[in-house]
């Protein structure tokens, strides 16, 4: 004691409390670093749980996985320092997407990540830009063009003979005895996929690509190796430029030759041919539109893969995942058939009106797309310091703050299977996880919980096409056949794989074997 004693008479107070003080300050910096390496760990661990899931086909688990626990369904986290906040919250997505519009963006980042892709698209950009390419396709979009159905009916005869054919025909010419398809088991997804795309390169570009005639198609499979990879680097964060790139550069090239065929056809359009046409023609379609806007190829290049990518994925996704559901739902294929019989017999193609009118056809898309919405998981930037209505505070209840650059991931997908937005299950109403269009005589879902084709200023702007050619097709295919069966309970166990790249498919596609109704 005495040495401590000694020691104490020659320090001064002052002296001790600068020693504390340095003590302080050092122990802080060391819990700072630490902290920071945990976070930029924990940033890592998430950036690297979410390209697995992502690869894997996950993604729905994962998004639930990083709202464990967090209150209104919406939670934030640090990737590498920068804010990410996600949410499944009703009221949330709709400030995001409607009464805050202007104060949220795709932003730079996101057009930065995907401008190789879809480039100055509707996709991928706000204000002018975005509001340009949206006028420029809302015209193809008009209930006058939708409502004509004979582009959906000119490629069903086809699609009929593949189906026979158990799978792509080998040119148009292939002899296929149509009762022999009876009861064949076959990836139906893939012809939907293929279907979908004749139509809309028909429908908006005035060329269909014909393939489901042609075994091998080039573009369709470099744009999936495309939107694979795309899918990977959307989700790599701060990390995208780490991704290899090497199979999407070579399927950007196949792609972009596909596309330089319609940009020769809209600038070889003179202004003459142009002035000849007006919106109302038969045969006026988009690459007229566009010819008349811009001679600029890289311009016309965006558009047409931008339309191309809605005209094709989502209708052949939710024609696909309807079928997977029907193929373990006989009882709703009975009751979609008798409204078919009933409002349009078994001959006559029916019309826009017809197809607006049944409301079982209408119910079994919209529980469709309640389970399976297009685009599941979806951003935005906050593009100006702002909040969002709920997830602040302890319990969630309070706005929560929101700076500039913020991320905001959100996802309709989980936002439309919460079980709280639900009534309990009874016999009255279904368990909200199981296909039950019927639930729809019975139960409406309240604004902003039932979102497939997003809302707001930014609404699926080919939404009615859409809904129009998946209810033709379901409403022509059901006035041939009877029956479905499926075979995917031997593949998945009756847990459809979610392939969310941009749009959600089924992953191991939609194996079924279709019955003819019997003559009489």
């Amino acid at each position: 004691m005495g040495l401590v004693e000694a020691a104490l008479d020659h320090v001064s107070i002052k002296s001790v409390l600068i020693l504390l003080g340095v003590i302080f300050v050092v122990r802080m910096i060391h819990l700072s670093i630490d902290e920071n390496t945990r976070l930029r760990r924990l940033g890592l661990d998430i950036t690297y749980r979410q390209i697995k899931a992502t690869m894997n086909h996950k993604n729905y688990e994962a998004f639930l996985g990083l709202l464990a626990g967090a209150p209104d369904y919406t939670a934030e986290t640090r990737i590498l320092g920068q804010r990410l906040v996600m949410t499944a919250d009703p009221e949330n997505i709709k400030a995001i997407l409607a009464t805050q519009f202007a104060e949220f963006g795709k932003g730079e980042q996101f057009h930065k990540e995907w401008s190789e892709f879809l480039g100055d698209s509707i996709f991928t950009t706000d204000a002018q830009l975005w509001h340009a390419s949206r006028q420029l396709l809302r015209p193809q979009f008009s209930r006058e063009r939708i409502s004509d159905l004979h582009c959906f009916e000119s490629h069903l005869e086809t699609l009929f003979k593949a189906i026979a054919n158990g799978g792509v025909l080998n040119g148009h010419e292939q002899q296929v005895d149509i009762e022999a398809g009876n009861g064949k088991a076959f990836d139906i997804s893939e012809l939907f996929f293929r279907y979908t795309l004749d139509v809309a390169t028909d429908f908006l570009l005035g060329m269909d690509i014909q393939s489901l005639t042609t075994p091998r198609e080039p573009f369709a499979d470099a744009f999936n190796e495309v939107q694979r990879v795309q899918n990977i680097i959307a989700r790599a964060g701060p990390l995208y430029p780490l991704v290899p790139k090497k199979t999407f550069r070579e399927g950007l090239k196949v792609v972009n030759e596909f596309c330089n065929i319609y940009i020769d056809r809209a600038l070889r359009l003179s202004p003459e041919e142009l002035a000849t046409k007006t919106k109302s023609d038969q045969d006026y379609t988009f690459l007229h539109e566009l010819a008349s806007f811009t001679r600029d190829r890289k311009m016309l290049r965006d558009q047409i893969l931008a339309v191309l990518l809605a005209g094709r994925d989502t209708t052949a996704a939710t024609l696909s995942f309807a079928f997977y559901e029907l193929g373990r739902h006989p009882e709703v294929v009975r009751k979609m058939r008798r409204e078919i019989i009933n409002q349009v017999g078994l001959e006559r193609t029916p019309t826009y009106e017809d197809l607006k009118s049944m409301k079982y056809v209408q119910n079994v898309l919209n529980e469709t797309l309640r389970l399976y919405p297009a685009v599941p998981f979806n951003v935005r930037t906050a593009l100006k310091d702002t909040t969002l209505p709920r997830g602040g505070g302890p319990d969630g209840t309070l706005p929560l703050p929101v700076l500039k650059n913020t991320a905001i991931g959100y996802s309709t997908l989980v936002m439309q299977r919460r079980p709280d937005l639900y009534p309990p299950a009874s016999e009255k109403h279904a368990d909200p996880a199981v296909f039950s269009p019927d639930r729809w005589f019975t139960w409406q879902p309240k604004p902003w919980q039932y979102i497939p084709f997003n809302g707001g200023p930014r609404i699926c702007i080919g939404q009615q096409f859409a809904l129009t050619e998946t209810a033709y097709v379901l409403t022509r295919i059901f006035q041939r056949f009877e029956r479905v069966e499926s075979f995917m309970h031997e593949i998945d166990g009756g847990k459809p794989k979610l392939k969310a790249e941009i749009v959600i498919q089924p992953g191991d596609g939609v194996k079924v074997a279709l019955w003819e109704a019997k003559k009489t």
